[in-house]
């Protein structure tokens, strides 16, 4: 099953919702039947989420788009139910252009705001008192619509400021912190700051409000993971594929049997495998793939992958770190002038990571 549902794309980016924002629909629907509503107040809810993810697209479009200048690529932008997420094929490591590609997201829904302020008599809001805003806002009015929306976009603004990781502020205080040290430093203090403001959020959310809690989690991880990529990335930087991956590597011919491969795993350590021919890569075989297939009696061709990619043994492990975890290509050949010379793994990878932690620490 496909968790994400292809709504189409946008300059070249695809826009994916994931399956469960339909239950963010569902319950929204529950819980305004459940409160005593109709038909006309589903429908003005149903038609304010989805106002509000298009602003959330925007926002997320923001981003893209700015980063397409640095030649930064956005492969897709995929709405959740507690947002939406850009995926960049890289973060800039330059603080400027780090910092325009952020601060470009917040931006956008300053200007949504505006023109929503200029269209709506918001100071209309602000001056009635407590009743006269609520009965109000009671009614289903475009013009309640558009407050609401304007209500948002602020809300998205503060929210993304917040100094922490993966919020845009958390990228902000970085990318400014990084002009004046070096960008591990800077990563690891924007990310403190962020574990401290989880701490915060997680304490009042056990006191007041158990949704705080899920965003402290958020924030703490998010923070977390932010910081030891950059660590990762700062301790393979400069060296290459040849310098991390595996030589000793048991190769399988596309018409081997299969009992071959499971007994191969069970008698050793390895559970990926590279299946050629000649001198020529074929195919790979997953774990996964033959486990699944260990009591049938077939060849190797019926199982292995053939769409898979091969690495150079001079590419950037900074590169190979960017296929294994962001475009989860967990196993990949490495080839020299063409021919098979070894193959590389996360596992192997992260030793390699490890070893060189304790070289420079």
């Amino acid at each position: 099953m496909n968790a994400n549902l292809n709504l189409g794309s946008i300059f070249g980016i695809k826009i994916k919702i994931h399956w469960t924002f339909f239950f963010l629909i569902a319950w929204i629907v529950f819980d305004e039947l459940k409160r005593g509503g109709n038909t006309q107040s589903v429908l003005f809810n149903i038609a304010f989420i989805i106002a509000v993810f298009i602003c959330v697209v925007l926002h997320e479009l923001g981003h893209a788009l700015t980063a397409k200048r640095f030649g930064i690529s956005t492969k897709k932008i995929t709405l959740l139910p507690i947002g939406g997420m850009a995926s960049l094929d890289k973060i800039p490591e330059s603080p400027k252009q780090e910092f325009l590609v952020v601060i470009a997201g917040p931006s956008v829904n300053v200007v949504i705001a505006l023109i929503l302020y200029f269209i709506i008599p918001v100071k209309d809001y602000i001056h009635f008192n407590f009743t006269e805003t609520f009965e109000a806002l009671m009614s289903f009015t475009l013009q309640n619509f558009l407050f609401y929306l304007f209500i948002v976009n602020v809300g998205l603004i503060l929210f993304n400021s917040i100094p922490a990781f993966p919020m845009d502020g958390g990228r902000i205080l970085r990318a400014i912190l990084a002009l004046k040290m070096d960008r591990v430093k800077a990563t690891q203090i924007a990310a403190t700051i962020g574990q401290f403001i989880a701490g915060v959020f997680l304490l009042v959310g056990l006191l007041y409000n158990p949704f705080l809690v899920f965003i402290a989690l958020f924030i703490f991880l998010g923070a977390y993971g932010e910081n030891r990529m950059v660590q990762h990335l700062d301790l393979i930087k400069g060296h290459t594929v040849e310098e991390a991956m595996m030589i000793n590597i048991t190769l399988f011919n596309p018409k081997d049997s299969i009992d071959l491969v499971v007994n191969k795993i069970i008698s050793g350590t390895e559970n990926n495998f590279v299946v050629v021919d000649g001198d020529t890569v074929k195919g790979i075989l997953y774990h996964k793939d033959i486990v699944e297939n260990s009591n049938k009696t077939i060849l190797v061709e019926s199982v292995m992958d053939t769409s898979f990619k091969t690495v150079e043994n001079t590419d950037s492990l900074k590169q190979i770190y960017h296929l294994i975890y962001t475009e989860k290509q967990r196993f990949l050949p490495v080839v020299k002038n063409g021919r098979l010379v070894g193959a590389i793994d996360a596992v192997n990878l992260n030793e390699y990571i490890l070893l060189q932690s304790k070289l420079v620490y």
